[in-house]
């Protein structure tokens, strides 16, 4: 006989499970039937052409509430064009497509129906003792009425998203708690169909902080993320004696209270303290300055475009991957019928992989435990500046030096990358195969390159002395360049995925929508792309630090895949807290790193080929070409029919392509490239140090 809980769970799984779609062969015949365009559909599902490709092909799946139209548009056209032929309806009882109505696709699931013997919605499960003072637009989630953050002032005022502005009786971190939990309303929806909601945010400002007896600023720490309460303070004690807990980072900048989950109910609340530094000025720029109601509005955007921030930008970017592609789904075990908690397949699973030996650090376990001798990936963006002997007398002559910076390139180079999901195999003498991710032992030093352009091969841009480890998409390329290549030893993984693109989906919509927002769209000409570009910072200061967190998080993300150890008592061959985690993937690091750089190579080596023009410095993804005059429509490629020539720099707002870093003259640039330094880190102006690759 089936327990109540038993019962009660499978009844959750049902009602967790979305609508069905036929197989992604079927989808596309029935549109090729209807005699409709992946554009027109593209367009009536307010999507692009791309995700219905994507829809078609098996790549990835709608959500709510494009699922449910898309769905409805596929029964309408089995019905009228069934496999074997025969029309089953008359034309005039098709339905037709249920649409969007705004031009971004909302992430919420459908609202799920209450379940028998559990507590209805946190907004309705007492009435609010502070009443909204605004009316907002409907929540898509009904759960979620007033969204997923607040700030919260001293005078007990939590401003959110839209304008709402609630009433919080708390004066202690427990009643905050409880109140953010039974009475607030906040929180998000998962943002995959096997993961979970996101908790509730409640970002105090420095008289907020005081008010629930919290200092207004923390002191005597050298590093900002050492910065916590002690273990005696009275609030620490205060929230343990009422049963709660806080995570191994203690009470911080960042901190998240739970207490263990009641069957589907999470208890869990983050707080983030703006005077405690808990948004970096690099990241989030002028932010924490902002009065309440704005920085409501600036991570309230960036919660329904990216996620529910997590602690810093780096470490969002970290859980949006596992956001996008969660390690386990529900299945039902076929010999007790039970739904038990199973792999999903894509993602990197729950427990942590020792990378190989050379795509580890130095201090690693697996390096210091096995003597391993053997060297390391050297997978980095470029730091690179031409030497000053081989600039010839006409580009000397040129009177301007301009640089083009790519938008967001390590996401571009997340797009449909490929990599390993299993433990590293051993091969020796293995013949290489560019689609099979890993790391090869190979020798590129015979390979003769102009000098005029960096090694692709080195983040120096030096030319190869001898055997090396690369990953794939390097060697790859030394292989499009014409050269044959025998690895000696190689790494490789047999489970492989494009595991980052839905993390790179979303992240690029993310930069798209919010450089649109600040009036640089994708159908702007070249040189409404510059002016637009050159006014969007003075236009919107929220909306810039939107943009500027975003980009941050793609970096930052990347970055945490191979975090070293922190603080000055760590011994080499100890394991390190980041190790525990499955998304400590080096290896996929340097995939996304190395195809980024050969990206860049790639262009550089087409530009001379179309132009004749060599870079002088390369720095991450800044490039510094000479010029005659001072904009890179004076040097950039065009055909004659005034489009950009493919292959090469080309100016636009999406990922991968380039936007103007800054305009010096040729003399400052030489004089720098004298002094051995990189011009491309000084173009901007001011000083300006670009952020190199993470």
């Amino acid at each position: 006989m089936a327990s109540e809980e038993e019962l009660f769970a499978n009844i959750d799984a049902l009602l967790e499970e979305e609508p069905q779609l036929p197989p992604p062969a079927e989808r596309a015949r029935l549109r090729e039937a209807a005699g409709i365009t992946q554009g027109r559909l593209a367009q009536a599902l307010k999507s692009t052409v791309q995700t219905v490709k994507n829809y078609e092909n098996g790549r990835s799946e709608p959500k709510s509430p494009r699922l449910e139209a898309y769905q409805r548009l596929l029964k309408g056209w089995a019905l009228r064009y069934p496999a074997h032929g025969v029309p089953a309806a008359p034309a005039a009882t098709v339905p037709q497509p249920v649409v969007a109505t705004t031009g971004t696709e909302p992430t919420a699931p459908p609202a799920q129906a209450p379940v028998p013997g559990e507590a209805p919605p946190a907004a309705s499960a007492r009435p609010l003792r502070g009443p909204a003072r605004k009316t907002v637009t409907p929540a898509t989630d009904p759960r979620f009425p007033h969204g997923p953050l607040v700030v919260l002032d001293g005078d007990g005022s939590a401003y959110g998203v839209e304008g709402i502005v609630l009433d919080c009786p708390a004066t202690t971190i427990v009643e905050l708690v409880e109140w953010t939990l039974h009475e607030s309303g906040l929180g998000a929806a998962k943002l995959n169909r096997y993961g979970k909601d996101s908790d509730p945010l409640i970002v105090l400002t420095a008289s907020a902080a005081v008010r629930l007896g919290l200092p207004a600023r923390l002191e005597g720490h050298e590093q900002r993320r050492s910065l916590r309460l002690p273990e005696d303070h009275s609030v620490v004690k205060q929230v343990l004696k009422a049963k709660w807990q806080l995570t191994q980072r203690g009470f911080g900048p960042w901190a998240r209270i739970y207490r263990k989950a009641q069957g589907r109910e999470r208890q869990c609340v983050q707080l983030a303290i703006l005077s405690w530094d808990a948004l970096d000025e690099r990241s989030w720029p002028g932010v924490a300055e902002m009065e309440p109601a704005d920085v409501a509005r600036v991570l309230g955007l960036y919660a329904q475009r990216v996620l529910t921030p997590r602690g810093s930008t780096a470490v969002s970017g970290l859980e949006l991957m596992t956001a996008m592609r969660p390690p386990t789904k529900p299945e039902r075990d076929t010999e007790t019928g039970n739904w038990v908690s199973s792999h999903n397949p894509g993602s990197l699973g729950t427990e942590p992989m020792d990378p190989a030996p050379p795509e580890a650090t130095p201090e690693h376990p697996v390096v210091v435990n096995s003597g391993w001798t053997g060297g390391f990936l050297n997978e980095e963006a470029y730091q690179w500046v031409r030497p000053v002997d081989l600039l010839t007398d006409e580009e000397c002559t040129l009177p301007f030096t301009v640089g083009l910076d790519l938008n967001t390139a390590f996401l571009a180079a997340a797009a449909r990358l490929v990599v390993g999901l299993s433990a590293p195999d051993h091969f020796h003498h293995v013949k290489f195969n560019p689609k099979i991710p890993g790391s090869w032992l190979v020798d590129l030093s015979p390979i003769e390159l102009d000098p005029r352009l960096p090694s692709p091969f080195t983040p120096d841009g030096t030319r190869p002395t001898g055997p090396a480890w690369y990953q794939t998409h390097t060697v790859a390329y030394a292989q499009e360049l014409g050269h044959d290549v025998h690895p000696i030893e190689a790494y490789l993984r047999r489970e492989t995925g494009a595991y980052l693109d839905p993390w790179h989906d979303r992240l690029k919509n993310a930069y798209v929508d919010t450089l649109a927002d600040l009036g640089v769209t994708k159908d702007l000409s070249d040189a409404e792309f510059l002016a637009a570009m050159e006014h969007h910072r003075q236009s919107d200061p929220a909306l810039n630090a939107v943009l500027s967190a975003i980009k941050a998080t793609v970096k930052g993300g990347v970055g945490k895949l191979r975090e070293r150890p922190q603080g000055k008592h760590y011994k080499e061959g100890e394991r390190w807290p980041a190790l525990e985690r499955p998304t400590w993937r080096p290896d996929i690091r340097a995939a996304v790193i190395s195809k980024a750089r050969v990206n860049m190579h790639r262009k550089l080596n087409n530009m001379a080929k179309m132009t004749g023009l060599f870079p002088l410095a390369v720095l991450s993804d800044c490039v510094v070409y000479p010029s005659p005059g001072d904009s890179p429509l004076d040097f950039l490629p065009y055909a004659a029919s005034g489009k950009p020539q493919p292959g090469a720099f080309r100016l636009g707002p999406t990922p991968g392509l380039a936007k103007l870093e800054g305009v010096q003259s040729m003399l400052w640039a030489v004089d720098l490239m004298e002094k051995g330094l990189n011009p491309a880190r000084h173009i901007k102006g001011g000083d300006a140090v670009l952020d190199e690759g993470e």
